[in-house]
This record gives structure tokens, sequence and C-alpha cells, in this order.
């Protein structure tokens, strides 16, 4: 019988995770790079001034400023795919997945800028005088044709509409506060429902001030959060001074060999190091997934390319700047490829039928196939023997992708002594009355926590980590419900929003304490739903889109005349 997690897994294998995605994105991406020059380059100084109000005018209209509006984009993207996303590439793909993060980045600072430009030329405003924007309304509102046959694309709008509010819970909401209360607890010993329950209370009191009081908090937590972030990162990499050119060379001597089984890590393929960096680079900074012109809808211009620009900083912030400081700490430090004391999660518990020895290559080797290339394994099926807390049946115990090593299994009353079902590697136990504990490698926010430990702060580390992933991704869950609010004012009017934040508010308590490896799969599927309608659409109105750059210098000129632009 399939568990959800599994059928999760399936859908997600057609979509977020299927090979041709990666394509999708990074294609678009470079397309629009070439297509329009290399904009993220050459405008990206000319982007930084927008941002400082130089080129503003009073009258402007809009909900917020340059400013205003990149800081709460920048909180939707920056959250847990900094810290735990990140982590979790790292771990599934090795060190190679850094650089399709970063790849996925550099493109994806040219499509921001093409998504937030025609997003924001088609913005509306609502029944309540509200700025309402994002792909939904270019869809609806732009002119499209192929082949010279004009489409009416309203559908697809309703499509992406519905997408962005499954994403607001699957991207911005679930994973965040699962990421948040999973770290409180590691570093503090607080239950992950309490820290649910208080987070969830002071997310309804900003997110019913809508968008004003959003930005008002999200602009004051950006640089915070960053500024935290730094200081701890630093540490750890000058720490590890010794590591940071070993850590720097893996990440590009990997690309396209893979990389190799170093510790308790068993290797990955080309293959799955550039879907995962992908994968999570897009989870990070979200550049193609059509977040970002939501927020940057609502900022005052009075044409749509200026504010296009400000979005090209974003993943180069986000991505280029916070996910490769992640990414150094994690490889200087080692952390990546060493096996910790932890508790297993059963979703990625895995029994064989084999007994393995890691310092044996070829059991290695028959290890890599099985997990990396999907080669077929006999997975354990029967009653699982345990005596004292111990494990006696002749099976290797699996666990995040590493061989599990002192394994103690523990209930209510202390060590365990009897047997538990297992069906296809997996160990049958709907209660969760029995807890499995061992040595096996760790991943998402848990591995950055150990790895910003190793440092001349110490234990102090993963306190700043506990509080810039509470930053972080709190103002992450705070943006995203404003992404939801108005993709639910598209589809159904703004007199709904109310019941759609509840509803919010609701999931962000319950996923304090749910199982985190379903909450990243249902996050891979829904950002999919999203991106696929944002870049067919994107893409239908490429010459529309050059066209606008070309009309933004002819007005630019006559407005500045001796301002030297970047053409």
């Amino acid at each position: 019988m399939q568990t959800l997690n599994d059928i999760l897994v399936l859908i997600d294998s057609y979509i977020g995770s299927a090979a041709w995605f990666p394509y999708a994105l990074l294609g678009t991406g470079l397309f629009f790079t070439v297509y329009l020059g290399f904009p993220q380059l050459r405008y990206f100084g000319h982007a930084l001034k927008i941002v400082k109000g130089k080129f503003d005018r009073k009258g402007d209209e809009g909900d917020a400023s340059h400013f205003q509006a990149l800081a709460t984009a920048l909180s939707g993207t920056v959250g847990t795919g900094n810290i735990g996303g990140v982590a979790l590439a790292i771990h599934l793909g090795g060190p190679a997945a850094l650089f399709w993060m970063l790849v996925t980045a550099f493109l994806g600072m040219t499509t921001k800028f093409v998504e937030v430009t025609l997003s924001h030329k088609y913005r509306e405003k609502d029944e309540t005088g509200l700025i309402a924007g994002g792909p939904m309304y270019y869809m609806k509102n732009a002119e499209f044709k192929l082949f010279g046959k004009k489409l009416n694309l309203a559908w697809l709008g309703a499509i992406f509409a519905f997408a962005t509010i499954l994403s607001s819970f699957g991207t911005g909401n679930l994973p965040q506060i699962n990421q948040i209360a999973s770290s409180v607890f590691t570093s503090f010993g607080i239950e992950q429902w309490i820290t649910g329950a208080i987070l969830a209370v002071i997310l309804a009191l900003v997110i019913l001030g809508g968008i004003t009081r959003i930005v008002k908090v999200t602009e004051k937590l950006v640089p915070s959060m960053a500024i935290i972030y730094f200081i701890g990162a630093v540490a750890v990499i000058a720490t590890n001074y010794e590591n940071i050119w070993p850590s720097v060379v893996s990440i590009f001597s990997d690309v396209f060999t893979g990389s190799a089984a170093v510790g308790g890590f068993l290797g990955a393929n080309l293959a799955f190091a550039f879907n995962r960096g992908v994968n999570r680079g897009l989870f990070s900074n979200e550049a193609g997934q059509g977040s970002a012109p939501i927020a940057h809808a609502a900022a005052k211009a009075h044409e749509p390319v200026s504010e296009g620009m400000v979005a090209i900083l974003e993943p180069f912030i986000d991505t280029i700047i916070i996910c490769t400081l992640t990414g150094l700490v994690l490889l200087s430090s080692g952390a990546w490829k060493d096996k910790m004391p932890n508790q297993f999660e059963y979703t990625e518990l895995d029994v064989l039928t084999s007994r393995f020895d890691e310092t044996k290559p070829e059991d290695r080797q028959r290890l890599y196939e099985y997990l990396v290339e999907g080669e077929a394994m006999t997975q354990y099926t029967g009653d699982l023997v345990i005596e004292n807390g111990v494990v006696v049946s002749d099976v290797t115990l699996v666990h995040a992708r590493s061989i599990a090593d002192n394994v103690k299994v523990y209930n209510a009353a202390g060590p365990y002594t009897g047997t538990l079902e297992v069906v296809n590697g997996d160990v049958i136990d709907p209660n969760r009355a029995v807890v499995f504990e061992g040595e096996s490698l760790v991943h998402s926010a848990p591995l950055t926590i150990e790895a910003f430990k190793r440092s001349f702060l110490g234990d102090w580390g993963q306190y700043i980590v506990s509080l810039g992933l509470v930053l972080f991704a709190f103002s992450t869950a705070i943006s995203w419900s404003y992404y939801g609010d108005r993709a639910t004012t598209y589809l159904f009017g703004s007199k709904y929003i109310i019941y759609y934040r509840l509803l919010y508010v609701i999931g962000f308590f319950l996923a304090s304490f749910a199982d985190t490896t379903i909450i990243w799969t249902l996050s891979g599927i829904t950002i999919a739903l999203m991106t696929l309608p944002n870049l067919a659409g994107i893409l239908l109105l490429h010459g529309e889109m050059k066209r606008t750059v070309k009309e933004y210098w002819i007005d630019f000129k006559k407005d500045w005349p001796g301002e030297k632009t970047p053409e």
C-alpha cells in the first residue's frame, strides 16, 4: 500500500523532479539572457541607482517603495532554501550541486527581470483600491500571438493563481515553520508545536494588517537577518580557512563528473547534482516561479522596466551571496560528509536484506548504484527483531542516504525489546511509538546548525542559525501570505481574503510538527505548478518584452539627458 509520501514523490517525479524541468527553467533564462543582451550584467549598476530612489517621481502610483518591494520579495525568497535548502542540495548532489544553484541564479536574474517587468506592466487595482499584480494579470490582459493567431490565456492566469495559493502553503508556509520548529527543538529543546503556536499568533497579527504592515516589517527584518547570518558564516569559514580553496575547487571540479564518495557520503553523479542543484536553486530564489512579480507589482513606479531591473538584484543577493556563504560553511567545515547522532525520520529509514560494510569498496559501489543510479535492491520484508534496543536481524539500516551506525531503538519505557513489521524496507509503526536513534548523515537545517558549531564560536554558532532561520523563514511566510491573498483576490474577490488568511495561519501551526520529507516533496510539486504556466507566458511575450525595454531607454534619455545609460 502506497503512503502519502510515495504518492507525492510519484507526482513530483513527473514535474518538479522530472529530468526535463531544470532544462525548461534554465533554457528560458538562457534564451532571455542572450535575446536581451545579458541584462543581468549591463543593468546591474542602474538597478542599484533605482533602488536608492534616484529616478523616482512624485505621484508614482503604488503601495510600496522600490526598496520595500525588493525587501518584501527578498523576504519571500530568503528563507529555508538558503539554510536548509543548500544543505539538502549538497547532501543529495555533493559540492557540484552548489555550482548548479549558482548557474540557476545567474540566469534567473534575467528571468526575474522579464517576469517582473511584464507583471508590473499589466497590474490593476482591486475593488478596495490596492494594487493587484502578478503573472495572472499579464496572462489575462496581454495580447498573445502564436503563429499569427491571437490567444486568450485568461484560463492560464486562473491556473497560475490557483497554483500560487497551493504554493503559498507548499513554499512559503509549511516548509518554513517546519524548519523553524526543527531548528529551535535541536538548539533549545522546545517542542515543535509550542514554537508553531507562538509564531502562528505573531503571523496572524502581521498579515491581518495587509501589505502596509507587511512591507514595514520586511524592510526591517531583511537587513537585520542578513547581517546576523553573514557574521556567523564568516566565523565558520575563517576558522576553517585552510579548507576554503579545496571547497571552492570541489564546487567546480565535480561539475561534469559528479562527486566521489567521501566519509558517510556515498557519491552523486552529474544528473543527480544538476537536478538537485537547479531544483534547490529555484526554491531559494524563485526565479521563473512568478512569485516575486506579485510583490513588485505594488511598487511605486511610472513604468514597468525600472521595477524589473530592481528584481535583477534578488537572485544575486539570495543565491549568489547568501547560498554561496552557506555552501562554503558546509564544505569548509566538513559537516556535509560526517555522520552525526540524530533521531531517524521513518520516511528516510530503509531496511535492506543484505549486510553492507562501507569500508569495502564493492559495498559502497553497490549502495551508490542503488541510491544514486536507481538500481534495484532487495529490501527487507518481515519482522525486525530488536533486543534491549539493538537490532539483531541480519539487515542493514540506511538513513538519510547513508549506512546508519550505532543504532538504538527506544519506546516510552526505554530500550525496546520485541519485533517491528517491515514491508519492502519500510518500518510499519503508524503511531510512531518506537524511536530509532543512531549516527547517519543529516541534511536541511540540522546539517547547517552542525556546520555553524564548527568555528571559534563553538556551540554559540547554532544559535545564530536558529535565530537566522526564524527570521528568514518567518519573513518568507509573511511575504507568501501576501502572494496567496493576491491570488485569492484574482480568483474569488477580496472578500474571501480573510478565509485564506485563517487557513494560512492554521496550516502554519500544523506544519510545525509534521513530517519534513512530505513537506519538501509537496513544495517541489507546487513550485512546478506555478513555474510552468509562467515560463510559457513570458516566452510568448518575448517580443513585447524587447520592445518595452527599448521604449524605456528612449523615454529615459528624454527625462534624464545627462545620465549615462548602460544600453
